[in-house]
C-alpha cells in the first residue's frame, strides 16, 4: 500500500510517500480501507517531534480518517466488513490502509460523505467534549472562540449555537470573520483592529463571558481571561499560535473563575460511553442542518506535505481533508 512516512523528525519537506506492507489487525482492531483523513494540528506538531504521542519511525502521520472496514479483529462486535465508518487513529491515517481500535471507530451516518466524516470526529468530538462536559454550557450564556474560523472553532460556534448560547467569534481578519458568522456566531471581532478586552466589554455590558474557548494560545490568552465573567470558564484547547502561554494565578482568583484542559482523545478513551453520547447527539444535530462541517481544501495522498504547512502556517479556513482514494 501507498503511504505518507515520517522517518525523521522535521518540516513536513521530509515526509517521503513509500509502497510498504499494509498492516496487520490485532484483537479489538478493525483494518480500515482509507477513503479520506483529517488534516489537525496535532499532526504538525507529531512530525516535528513536539507532540506527546512520539510514534516509533517510520510512521504515518494522520489522527482520523473515513473509510471503509476491510477485516475485523476478534471481540469487535459492533462493525463488519464493508461498513463505512471513520476512526481515531492517533497516527497512520495518511495511507491507503490503518489499524484503528475498535472502540474508537463510529458508523458513518447515511447522509455524510467521506471527506465530512473525515473532517468530523475530532474538530468535533474535541468541541462537544469541551463545552457538554468541561464547561457545562448552559442555554443564554455568551461564549467567546477564539481562532473561530479553524476547524475546532467553527466547530465550537456550531455546538455552542446548537446549546443555546449566545457566541462571540474572534479571528484575525475580515474574511475568516465571514465564515464564522455563516457557521452562526452572533458577534464577531476582528483582534487586529480593535482592542478584545474592550470589544467583549461592550458586548456584554461589562459582565465578561460566561465560557472562553481557547485552541490559540499566544498573546490573547491573558487579555480574553481578563475579560471573563463571575465563575466563567476558560477552555485551555490547544495552542495553534505556537507560543504556549502563562496566566496570573491572582486571576482566577478576584474573577472566581476556572481554567480548565481539554484533551478529547483521552476523554474517548477513558469515557468511550460518555463520547458516543456526545456523537449521538452530534450526528442528529448534522441531520437537522444545525452543522455543516466546512471542508475549504482537499488534498491529494502526494500533496500532504503541502496540506500540513497549510494548516501550521494558518492559512486555512475550516478543515483540510486528504483524499486517499
Amino acid at each position: 500500500m501507498k503511504a505518507v512516512l515520517c522517518k525523521e523528525f522535521g518540516p513536513a519537506e521530509k515526509l517521503v510517500i513509500e509502497e510498504i506492507d499494509g498492516p496487520q489487525i490485532k484483537k479489538g482492531e478493525v483494518l480500515l480501507d482509507v477513503h479520506a483523513a483529517g488534516v489537525n494540528f496535532p499532526d504538525t506538531l507529531m512530525i516535528e517531534g513536539k507532540y506527546q504521542f512520539k510514534p516509533p519511525f517510520p510512521f504515518s502521520p494522520g489522527g482520523e480518517a473515513a473509510g471503509v472496514v476491510a477485516a475485523v479483529g476478534e471481540k469487535v462486535t459492533h462493525l463488519k466488513v464493508g461498513d463505512r465508518v471513520m476512526g481515531l487513529t492517533g497516527w497512520g491515517s495518511f495511507a491507503e490502509q490503518v489499524a484503528v481500535p475498535g472502540d474508537n471507530v463510529l458508523p458513518i451516518p447515511p447522509a455524510m460523505d467521506f471527506s465530512t466524516a473525515a473532517a468530523f470526529s475530532m474538530t468535533y468530538g474535541t468541541s462537544m467534549h469541551a463545552l457538554k462536559q468541561r464547561a457545562n454550557l448552559q442555554p443564554g450564556e455568551t461564549l467567546l472562540v477564539l481562532g473561530a474560523s479553524g476547524g475546532v472553532g467553527l466547530a465550537a460556534v456550531e455546538i455552542g449555537k446548537a446549546m443555546g448560547a449566545k457566541v462571540i467569534a474572534a479571528a484575525s481578519t475580515a474574511e475568516k470573520l465571514e465564515v464564522a458568522k455563516n457557521a452562526g456566531a452572533d458577534e464577531l471581532i476582528n483582534y487586529t483592529e480593535t482592542s478584545l478586552k474592550e470589544r467583549l466589554k461592550e458586548l456584554t455590558g461589562g459582565e465578561g463571558v460566561d465560557v472562553i474557548y481557547d485552541p490559540v494560545g499566544g498573546k490573547l490568552f491573558e487579555e480574553a481571561f481578563r475579560s471573563i465573567a463571575w465563575n466563567g470558564r476558560m477552555l485551555v484547547v490547544g495552542f495553534a499560535a505556537g507560543d504556549i502561554p502563562s496566566l496570573p494565578a491572582n486571576l482566577p482568583l478576584l474573577k472566581g473563575a476556572s481554567l480548565i484542559g481539554v484533551f478529547w482523545g483521552s476523554f474517548a478513551r477513558r469515557q468511550p460511553h460518555d463520547n458516543a453520547a456526545n456523537f449521538k447527539q452530534l450526528f442528529a444535530w448534522h441531520a437537522e442542518g444545525k452543522l455543516k462541517p466546512l471542508v475549504s481544501q482537499t488534498f491529494a495522498l502526494e500533496q500532504t506535505a503541502e496540506a500540513i504547512n497549510t494548516l501550521a502556517q494558518r492559512r486555512a479556513v475550516g478543515k483540510l481533508v486528504v483524499k486517499v482514494r
